[in-house]
């Protein structure tokens, strides 16, 4: 009776004739509860930089990527301003913001909220696309699949949740979060069942494109709030001032490596892309995305503490967050270049070990202070941002 009164049809976007599906208001809108997810998880990395601290937020940071991912995807598909889409985005919201404010005590007293807010929004969001499709549909087959993973992964981050020591749902939550990420790798197999290989899945690689990009934009957002609120708050002095300019050169520096070139080529790529699209939006955007959103948040944080202490010498928790966000920026970005074609693994692969070389030199002597590892940072960053701009720039101006 509901699929009578609410035709599948209209809930689905036009395809085809060469339409590009655009982000909508309704989507835009969707991302700011993400805004606010963003800022939970550097708060709690910045509360507990230790290394339990770091894979908290991790494994965390995995299920909110992954949830906001899935339904970047779905959006592609669907009318996320129908009637019914407008419904399942609303209760998506709600659910996200219920998840995001539990982050804080997420191994505490309110692993249960966390953990339940996900696994719904999981399986509604794949009931849906089932519904939207129609079951007998390769699309909705392949979401009947997905959805059963989903469940398996959802018994897993439930039980941990029912876990009271912290190390123990530690465990169990980075089970779950490996199964949900594994899942996509082998087609959603189960047994009886054959596997959906990419080449089933009809993705919108603008539209997917798009998403990431302004999900990484508000990831660089929220750098930028964290940079003023550090300098508001923090001790006046010439190291304060030259730790927030540096800050807010590293920023600047990491936006440009990306919004200035590649972004624009990844998005070109995928949009010309039809037989493969879907491939390389998993490899490009599913995943390395998530080691780019990931890096900036982890920047954000070494950023405050930079501001916050300009003249202490640097120790290991510093010097892997500081350096460690930086060198997960590049492994990202050259994974995701490495994925759509227009770019090698030697830059980056360069670009990570001397960043990791310079970190233990750092953290081993004692003897360098954190306002010069964030100026020998910002610095290197803003060459390779030039660098890597007219490097890429040449080709087409020799063209």
């Amino acid at each position: 009776m509901f699929t009578r009164k609410v035709p599948r049809s209209s809930v689905l976007r036009e395809r085809g004739d060469g339409r590009i599906a655009r982000v909508t208001n309704m989507e835009l809108f969707f991302d700011l509860v993400y805004v606010f997810a963003i800022i939970q998880l550097s708060t709690q990395l910045y509360d507990d930089p230790s290394w339990n601290g770091a894979l908290e937020t991790l494994v965390m940071f995995l299920a909110v990527w992954w949830v906001w991912n899935y339904t970047a995807w779905a959006t592609g598909w669907i009318d996320p301003e129908s009637r019914p889409g407008v419904a399942l985005m609303a209760v998506l919201m709600v659910l996200s913001l219920v998840m995001a404010s539990s982050i804080p005590h997420a191994f505490d007293s309110r692993g249960l909220t966390f953990a339940c807010a996900y696994v719904a929004m999981q399986l509604l969001r794949a009931g849906y696309m089932v519904w939207a499709f129609g079951p007998e549909h390769t699309m909705g087959r392949n979401y009947a699949q997905l959805g059963a993973w989903s469940a398996i992964a959802g018994v897993i981050w439930i039980a941990g949740a029912l876990v009271h020591d912290h190390d123990t749902r530690l465990g169990i939550w980075a089970a779950a979060a490996a199964v949900d990420l594994a899942a996509p790798a082998h087609g959603y197999w189960l047994p009886g069942v054959r596997p959906t290989p990419m080449t089933d899945w009809t993705l919108s690689g603008g539209h997917l494109a798009e998403r990431c990009q302004l999900l990484l934009m508000i990831a660089f957002g929220e750098s930028i709030l964290r940079l003023g609120e550090s300098f508001a708050e923090g001790k006046e002095g010439l190291q304060v001032v030259i730790a927030f300019i540096l800050g807010f050169l590293l920023t600047f520096a990491l936006w440009g490596i990306y919004f200035l070139h590649h972004a624009q080529r990844g998005a070109e790529r995928m949009e010309t892309e039809t037989e493969d699209a879907a491939r390389l939006g998993r490899g490009a955007y599913a995943y390395a995305h998530a080691v780019m959103v990931a890096a900036v948040i982890v920047i954000a944080v070494g950023i405050h503490m930079a501001i916050e202490h300009p003249s202490e010498h640097v120790e290991v928790n510093f010097g892997l967050i500081c350096l460690g966000g930086p060198a997960l920026f590049l492994a990202g970005i050259t994974a995701s270049k490495r994925w759509l074609g227009h770019g090698g693994v030697l830059p980056g692969a360069v670009g990570v070990i001397a960043l990791a070389l310079f970190g233990g030199l750092a953290s081993l002597t004692h003897r360098i202070d954190q306002l010069a590892v964030a100026a020998v940072i910002a610095v290197a960053l803003s060459f390779w941002a030039l660098l890597d701009k007219q490097t890429e720039a040449e080709p087409e101006s020799a063209q």
